[in-house]
């Protein structure tokens, strides 16, 4: 009698399940390379963004006085020695911006909370902090 074979023929159902392995290892340590690179990215973007920024501020409310005035709290967190500028806007309800103003922080302290006067052409419905930057030394 015919001896019965244990495997299955070589070939002939696709390829080794070894070859199977080794590239799924191969995917896998792409996969984590590809990974590592990504967080270490947005890690670095994270950092250079928050450390490239020495003054920051926070628009902590505003109370719309008349039609052509809105006073604006800020919060403004900055280095010592060093000026702010922070520009502010006004919007009228349907949207439109009724008044811009930039208003300068030259406390020699690291932090300040002031309440500015923004004039404004038409009623004002909001405020917004646009930006706090670093202050031009050059004037």
């Amino acid at each position: 009698m015919a001896e019965a074979r244990a495997g299955l023929p070589e070939g002939r159902y696709g390829r080794d399940r070894s070859a199977d392995a080794r590239t799924d290892r191969r995917l896998t340590v792409i996969g984590l390379v590809l990974l590592a690179l990504l967080v270490g990215f947005v890690g670095w973007a994270g950092w250079s963004y928050i450390a490239g920024r020495s003054v920051s501020g926070e628009l902590t409310g505003f109370e719309v006085v008349s039609d052509e005035r809105i006073d604006v709290d800020l919060a403004i967190r900055k280095p010592s020695e060093t000026d702010g500028v922070c520009t502010v806007r006004a919007q009228a309800e349907d949207g439109e911006e009724v008044g811009r103003a930039d208003f300068r922080f030259d406390e020699d302290t690291d932090s300040a909370h002031r309440t500015v006067t923004l004039r404004t052409k038409s009623r004002a419905t909001a405020a917004e902090l646009l930006s706090c930057t670093e202050a031009d030394t050059a004037g």
